[in-house]
């Protein structure tokens, strides 16, 4: 994590507690000429665009006061979106019974890419079902090969 991540984490931190979101992930990024600062912000039943506001609104104010930031940079906060990215174990635990992707840091049964239904997680296993075609298969995962994982897109 950058100096700056961790300065804006230290800033964000409260003002979602205090709102009843989640910090979901932090980027400062530069992109092009631009740097950008971007927050994603989450909680049990989604956020709306007057969450977002109110945390860019708060955050900005803080931004300003400490200005840890030396050159300009776009502010960005938003929810994370339909393929939330599942980074921490507690993450996992919250995918459980929903559709997800986990790509490996090496092949598992000669393949990297994973798609199905988290059934399980102990911190140490990631446990996917599978559908192969017209059968479902159980596929066990050890959570140190996960390189990234995502919850998966359905529709219909």
């Amino acid at each position: 994590m950058s100096k700056v991540t961790e300065v804006v984490e230290e800033l964000v931190l409260p003002i979602v507690d205090d709102l009843g979101l989640e910090l979901v992930e932090l980027e400062y990024v530069k992109e092009g000429k631009n740097w950008f600062l971007r927050v994603y912000v989450d909680k049990e039943n989604g956020v709306d665009i007057e969450d977002c506001g109110t945390v860019s609104e708060k955050l900005s104010e803080k931004l300003d006061e400490l200005d840890p930031i030396p050159h300009n940079y776009f502010l960005e906060v938003s929810s994370p979106g339909a393929e939330l990215p599942i980074k921490k174990e507690k993450d996992f635990e919250r995918a459980i019974g929903k559709k997800v992707h986990i790509k490996t840091y090496e092949p598992i049964d000669g393949e990297k890419n994973f798609e199905g239904m988290l059934m399980e997680f102990d911190g140490q296993t990631v446990k996917l079902e599978l559908q192969i075609k017209t059968r479902k298969k159980m596929m066990e995962i050890p959570y140190e090969k996960v390189a990234s994982a995502r919850l998966a897109v359905t529709f219909g």
